[in-house]
């Protein structure tokens, strides 16, 4: 069986494609893998926010069009840029070990958070961490802040910024840790749902590529993505909503945490379930419920408008 791997251009996503690559390569049923790098609408429009261009989901449109149009078999994403609503005919047949699932902070003269000026202009798009470190430190200047990694350390290193907030697992996967200041803790800042989780996209129908793409799906990682992945779907959250959660398995037992809060960190809440890890989906499912109804619906109504 020969795999073509629709993936973004972007040095990260090339890097998960051909670790993808590499991992199909060692599995008899593949005779070959090619990959087909594309352009998507969210890498061209840099200039306005997601929330504004349609949210993440224009990451992967592209993608998704060349397997319908049969120009690729399988697309390789960040499992956090994947809404939790697929759309019809699609499905993610595999989601490998999660790597760091944590946020970094990157300044510019090695300061870490606690210690930067007030006046510190920190960049980051993101709803969720921009309420978190609003939280931490109210009133600080957090400024939009777009690209793949390389160009947003590039806006650092001219002065656009003294820091900048990115996920620690693709600047691992780049071999740019060197450059974290800082790794906020969970208790600090929450990551997006399943943050450091690649995961491989393809066709619903396609029994056959599904059954050879599960051998590479780790068993761990799919009970967090599972628990993770409910909670934004109860929500009804969108990629860039200010939601944040974070699943941990110790032995038979998940524990899920979940963040609803406003972006300037005004207002927030937070919920945490534990139950058996066979059930990782349903506790998802429970502990959105219970944000729902402590009332998350309206504070996230209120962090669309406030970003209308």
């Amino acid at each position: 069986m020969k795999i073509r791997i629709a993936t973004r251009k972007s040095a990260l996503a090339l890097w998960q494609a051909e670790h993808v690559a590499d991992r199909l390569r060692g599995l008899d049923a593949v005779s070959a893998v090619e990959l087909v790098p594309m352009s998507t609408k969210g890498d061209k429009v840099l200039d306005r926010s997601l929330q504004k261009i349609g949210g993440k989901g224009l990451f992967i449109k592209e993608l998704e069009i060349a397997m319908e149009g049969g120009d690729a078999d399988i697309a390789v994403h960040s499992m956090k840029d994947v809404p939790a609503e697929m759309p019809d005919g699609f499905t993610i047949a595999a989601v490998l070990e999660r790597a760091n699932p944590a946020d970094a902070l990157v300044s510019r003269n090695g300061i870490d958070f606690a210690n930067l000026p007030d006046n510190a202009r920190i960049g980051s798009s993101s709803l969720r961490r921009q309420a978190q470190l609003r939280m931490m430190r109210p009133g600080i200047d957090v400024a939009p802040l777009r690209g793949n990694v390389n160009t947003r350390l590039d806006k650092l290193e001219r002065g656009d910024f003294d820091a900048i907030v990115l996920a620690a697992a693709g600047l691992e996967r780049l071999e740019l840790d060197d450059r974290i200041t800082q790794t906020f803790t969970p208790d600090e800042m929450l990551p997006a749902a399943a943050q450091g989780v690649v995961g491989i996209e393809c066709l619903a129908a396609n029994n056959e590529l599904r059954d050879v793409l599960s051998k590479l799906s780790d068993p761990q990682s799919e009970l967090t993505t599972a628990a993770e992945r409910a909670i934004a779907k109860t929500l009804a959250a969108s990629c860039q909503s200010p939601v944040a959660t974070h699943a941990v398995l110790d032995g038979d037992t998940l524990t899920v945490t979940a963040l609803v809060a406003l972006p300037d960190g005004s207002e927030s809440m937070r919920e945490t379930i534990s139950g058996a890890a066979d059930d990782a989906r349903k506790l998802g499912t429970d502990l959105g419920e219970r944000l729902l109804s402590n009332g998350a619906r309206e504070l996230l109504d209120r962090a669309e408008a406030m970003n209308a």
